[in-house]
C-alpha cells in the first residue's frame, strides 16, 4: 500500500516492538523469529492486528531488499512535524541540541547518522523540506538499527531561515573542509547554550547560504593528507561525541 512503510531488520523492528507497538498494522516473520516476538505477538492479537508466519521470499516481496533478516513489520508512511518557535524555545530551555541534515540525499546515511543520534543521546533532528533531502525509508530505519524510535525528526521549508532565526539563540557549526577549528573544540565552545550542528550533501557538504549563517565552522582533521573527508555518516558519529562532552 502507498501510504505503509516496511520496517525490516531484527534490531530495528524489535525497538519498534518495544518503543512503538501500537504503529505496526502488520507483521510478518519466518518461524526462526517466532521465538523473539511473543510478547508482540500477545499484544497485536489483542488489537486484532494480523501477524502472518511466511517465507523469506515474501519477506523480500514486501520489503524489497533480502536484507529483512526475517522479519517485516508494515507502519503508516512517518510524517514529521513542522518545527516550530516553540518546539525550539523548549529545546533551549532543556539545552538539548540538535542536527540539521543541509540535503543529504542517501537514504543509508540518514539511518547511520539517526543511529548515532540516538547512541550519543541527540534526540532532535531537522531536515528541510528539498528534493535533494532524502526522508526516513525501509533501509535508513534498517540502517538506524532501532535509533529511529529514539529521535524526532522536524522539517524546516528554509535552512537559511532557520539558521538565521536561531542567531544568539543556539550555537551554530557548520561542517567544512576549509575551516580552521577542529571539532574537538565543540563543547568548549558551546558553553552552557544549546548547539545545532550542520551536516552537508554527500557530494557538495554544505551550503554556502548555512556555512553564512554559522557562528563557528568546523572540520576533523585527517592524518592522511591524500584523504580530505569521510564519509557523512562517519564524520556524524565523531562530531556528536564531542558535542556529547558538553
Amino acid at each position: 500500500m502507498n501510504n505503509e512503510l516496511a520496517v525490516c531488520g531484527f534490531e530495528a523492528v524489535r525497538a519498534l516492538a518495544k518503543q512503538h507497538p501500537e504503529n505496526i498494522r502488520r507483521f510478518y516473520y519466518i518461524d526462526e523469529r517466532k521465538k523473539s516476538f511473543g510478547d508482540l505477538f500477545r499484544d497485536l492479537a489483542s488489537r486484532k492486528i494480523p501477524y502472518n508466519l511466511v517465507s523469506p521470499a515474501e519477506l523480500e516481496k514486501l520489503s524489497g531488499t533480502v536484507h529483512h533478516q526475517g522479519v517485516v513489520a508494515m507502519i503508516s508512511q512517518p510524517t514529521f512535524s513542522h518545527l516550530t518557535v516553540s518546539i525550539v524555545d523548549g529545546w533551549i530551555e532543556r539545552r538539548e541540541s540538535a542536527l540539521l541534515l543541509d540535503c543529504v540525499g542517501n537514504a543509508n546515511n540518514l539511518g547511520a547518522i539517526v543511529r548515532s543520534a540516538a547512541f550519543f543521546g541527540i534526540k532532535n533532528i531537522v531536515i528541510p523540506q528539498n528534493d535533494l533531502q532524502t526522508s526516513v525509508t525501509t533501509s535508513s530505519y534498517r540502517v538506524a538499527q532501532g535509533g529511529m524510535e529514539f529521535v524526532d525528526i522536524f522539517t524546516i521549508h528554509s535552512t537559511q531561515k532557520f539558521l538565521s532565526a536561531m542567531k544568539g539563540k543556539m550555537v551554530r557549526f557548520g561542517t567544512d573542509l576549509r575551516a580552521s577549528l577542529s571539532v574537538d573544540k565543540i563543547a568548549s565552545l558551546c558553553g552552557k547554550k544549546s548547539a545545532i550542528v550542520v551536516l552537508g550533501n554527500e557530494e557538495n557538504g554544505i551550503s554556502d547560504e548555512a556555512r553564512q549563517n554559522c557562528d563557528y565552522l568546523v572540520l576533523i582533521p585527517s592524518k592522511n593528507g591524500n584523504l580530505e573527508s569521510l564519509n557523512v555518516a562517519q564524520a556524524s558519529s565523531i562530531i556528536l561525541y564531542e558535542l556529547s562532552k558538553k
